[in-house]
């Protein structure tokens, strides 16, 4: 109880202090020296305690990636990736590092992920690609026998906390309630759901929510269902607001077995995808092409060497079935960042609206992607990914096609 009461006050008094510093720029006034100093110093006394003094439990992990990637895209006959500096090539490296620290107390924990992910050559290479790609803490408010509440507030990808196979590929900054509930003969129950951050210039805020029953009456079955609402707010040009047009919500089931003969376990699923808040636009040919499903199977686990897995799936993504920031899926290459209701994906206005013949973005699409993993040693897997993706409906925007093969190499330590 005590770790939960020092977190519950950290929070609040955080809490409290933006709230007062937000009314004191409002009002014109300065912070005084002497409210930064007694913040400096609660903070600095934290530094000065030891792990073993405090408790807990610190984990430090890390990966080394070393990645080659072939590429192939077109759209409307142009080659979008080869050589020349206005296009991406069609042969790429990457080197990549990832820290990862978890720290845990009996009711309280934090996350921590840092990614440097760069560009591999001596005069096109990057050393400064630094991404905080998780941060995040969380408190335990209610245990029982069977059931938890925990709320978890920072940073960290959508598809840690929510299920898809193409949707979910923003980061989740906000708040996030999970209630977890165990029933012994019915499966497993949970609702994580929340509000987050979408721009705070413009007071624009997202909604999302999954609940789901995994392992349904111990069959292995399981059933999920997930909402998110990018549609609340009113932007003055219309062309932004319908980039955040989506209301979706994501119907997923599976069924988890084991193969006893091979030893291994296998996975089938499926999803559909509807997004409600669709409308018929000339940049969608007057059609509410708003839906997207997927299916698969896995087979395998990593665990020590020579162990592997597979994966295959196919993807089919409508042009309005979700924002063209927000997909996790094959996509389409998109070599050139172009954007479905915005000449580019970044910034929000995109470069200004798209056309019937521009809008491109990272939907629109069909294709299948095919996985396979070997661990060469208990540290080291290799990794191989082959895409291929064509336009969906050749009548919205240009018809285009895409083909990449991916060898990446993760020691993780």
């Amino acid at each position: 109880m005590k770790d939960l009461y020092r977190a519950l006050t950290c929070f609040s008094l955080l809490g409290l202090s933006a709230v007062s510093f937000a009314d004191t720029v409002e009002a014109g006034r300065e912070l005084e020296d002497n409210d930064i100093r007694a913040l400096k110093e609660w903070i600095d006394t934290k530094r000065q305690v030891s792990l073993k003094e405090i408790g807990g439990n610190l984990s430090l992990s890390g990966e080394v990636r070393t990645e080659f990637q072939s590429s192939w895209e077109e759209s409307d006959g142009s080659s979008l990736r080869g050589r020349g500096d206005d296009l991406l090539p069609s042969r790429a490296y990457d080197v990549e590092f990832n820290l990862l620290l978890d720290y845990r107390t009996e009711r309280t924990w934090a996350s921590i992920k840092l990614e440097f992910d760069d560009d591999a050559g001596i005069f096109n290479g990057t050393l400064n690609k630094i991404a905080l790609e998780r941060a995040y803490w969380g408190v335990r408010l209610v245990e029982g026998d069977t059931y938890t509440f925990d709320i978890e507030t920072g940073r960290r990808a959508m598809l840690t906390v929510f299920d898809s196979r193409v949707q979910f590929g923003s980061f989740f900054d906000g708040i996030l309630f999970r209630y977890d509930h165990s029933f012994e003969k019915v499966g497993d129950f949970y609702i994580h759901a929340g509000p987050f951050v979408i721009n705070e210039r413009k007071d624009h805020y997202g909604y999302i929510g999954e609940t789901g029953l995994l392992n349904i009456a111990g069959t292995g079955i399981y059933s999920k269902f997930s909402l998110i609402a990018w549609n609340t707010k009113q932007y003055s040009e219309d062309f932004i607001t319908d980039r955040f047009r989506f209301l979706n919500t994501q119907l997923t089931a599976g069924y988890r077995f084991r193969i006893e003969s091979i030893r291994k376990i296998a996975l089938f699923y499926s999803a559909f995808l509807w997004n409600f808040a669709a409308e018929r636009l000339p940049v969608s040919d007057n059609k509410r092409a708003n839906w997207a499903v997927y299916a698969g199977y896995s087979m395998g686990q990593l665990l020590k060497q020579w162990d592997w897995a597979f994966d295959v799936n196919y993807q089919i993504v409508a042009a309005q079935a979700l924002p063209d920031f927000d997909c996790s899926g094959i996509s389409i290459g998109n070599a050139d960042s172009s954007g479905f209701y915005t000449k580019k994906i970044t910034p929000i206005g995109g470069e200004g609206a798209s056309t019937p013949p521009t809008a491109a973005g990272a939907t629109n699409y069909h294709g299948f992607q095919l996985r396979f993993d070997l661990l060469l040693t208990n540290k080291i897997d290799m990794q191989h990914v082959y895409i291929q993706s064509w336009t969906l409906d050749s009548d919205i925007g240009p018809r285009r096609s895409f083909i990449q093969y991916e060898l990446e190499f993760i020691y993780t330590w």
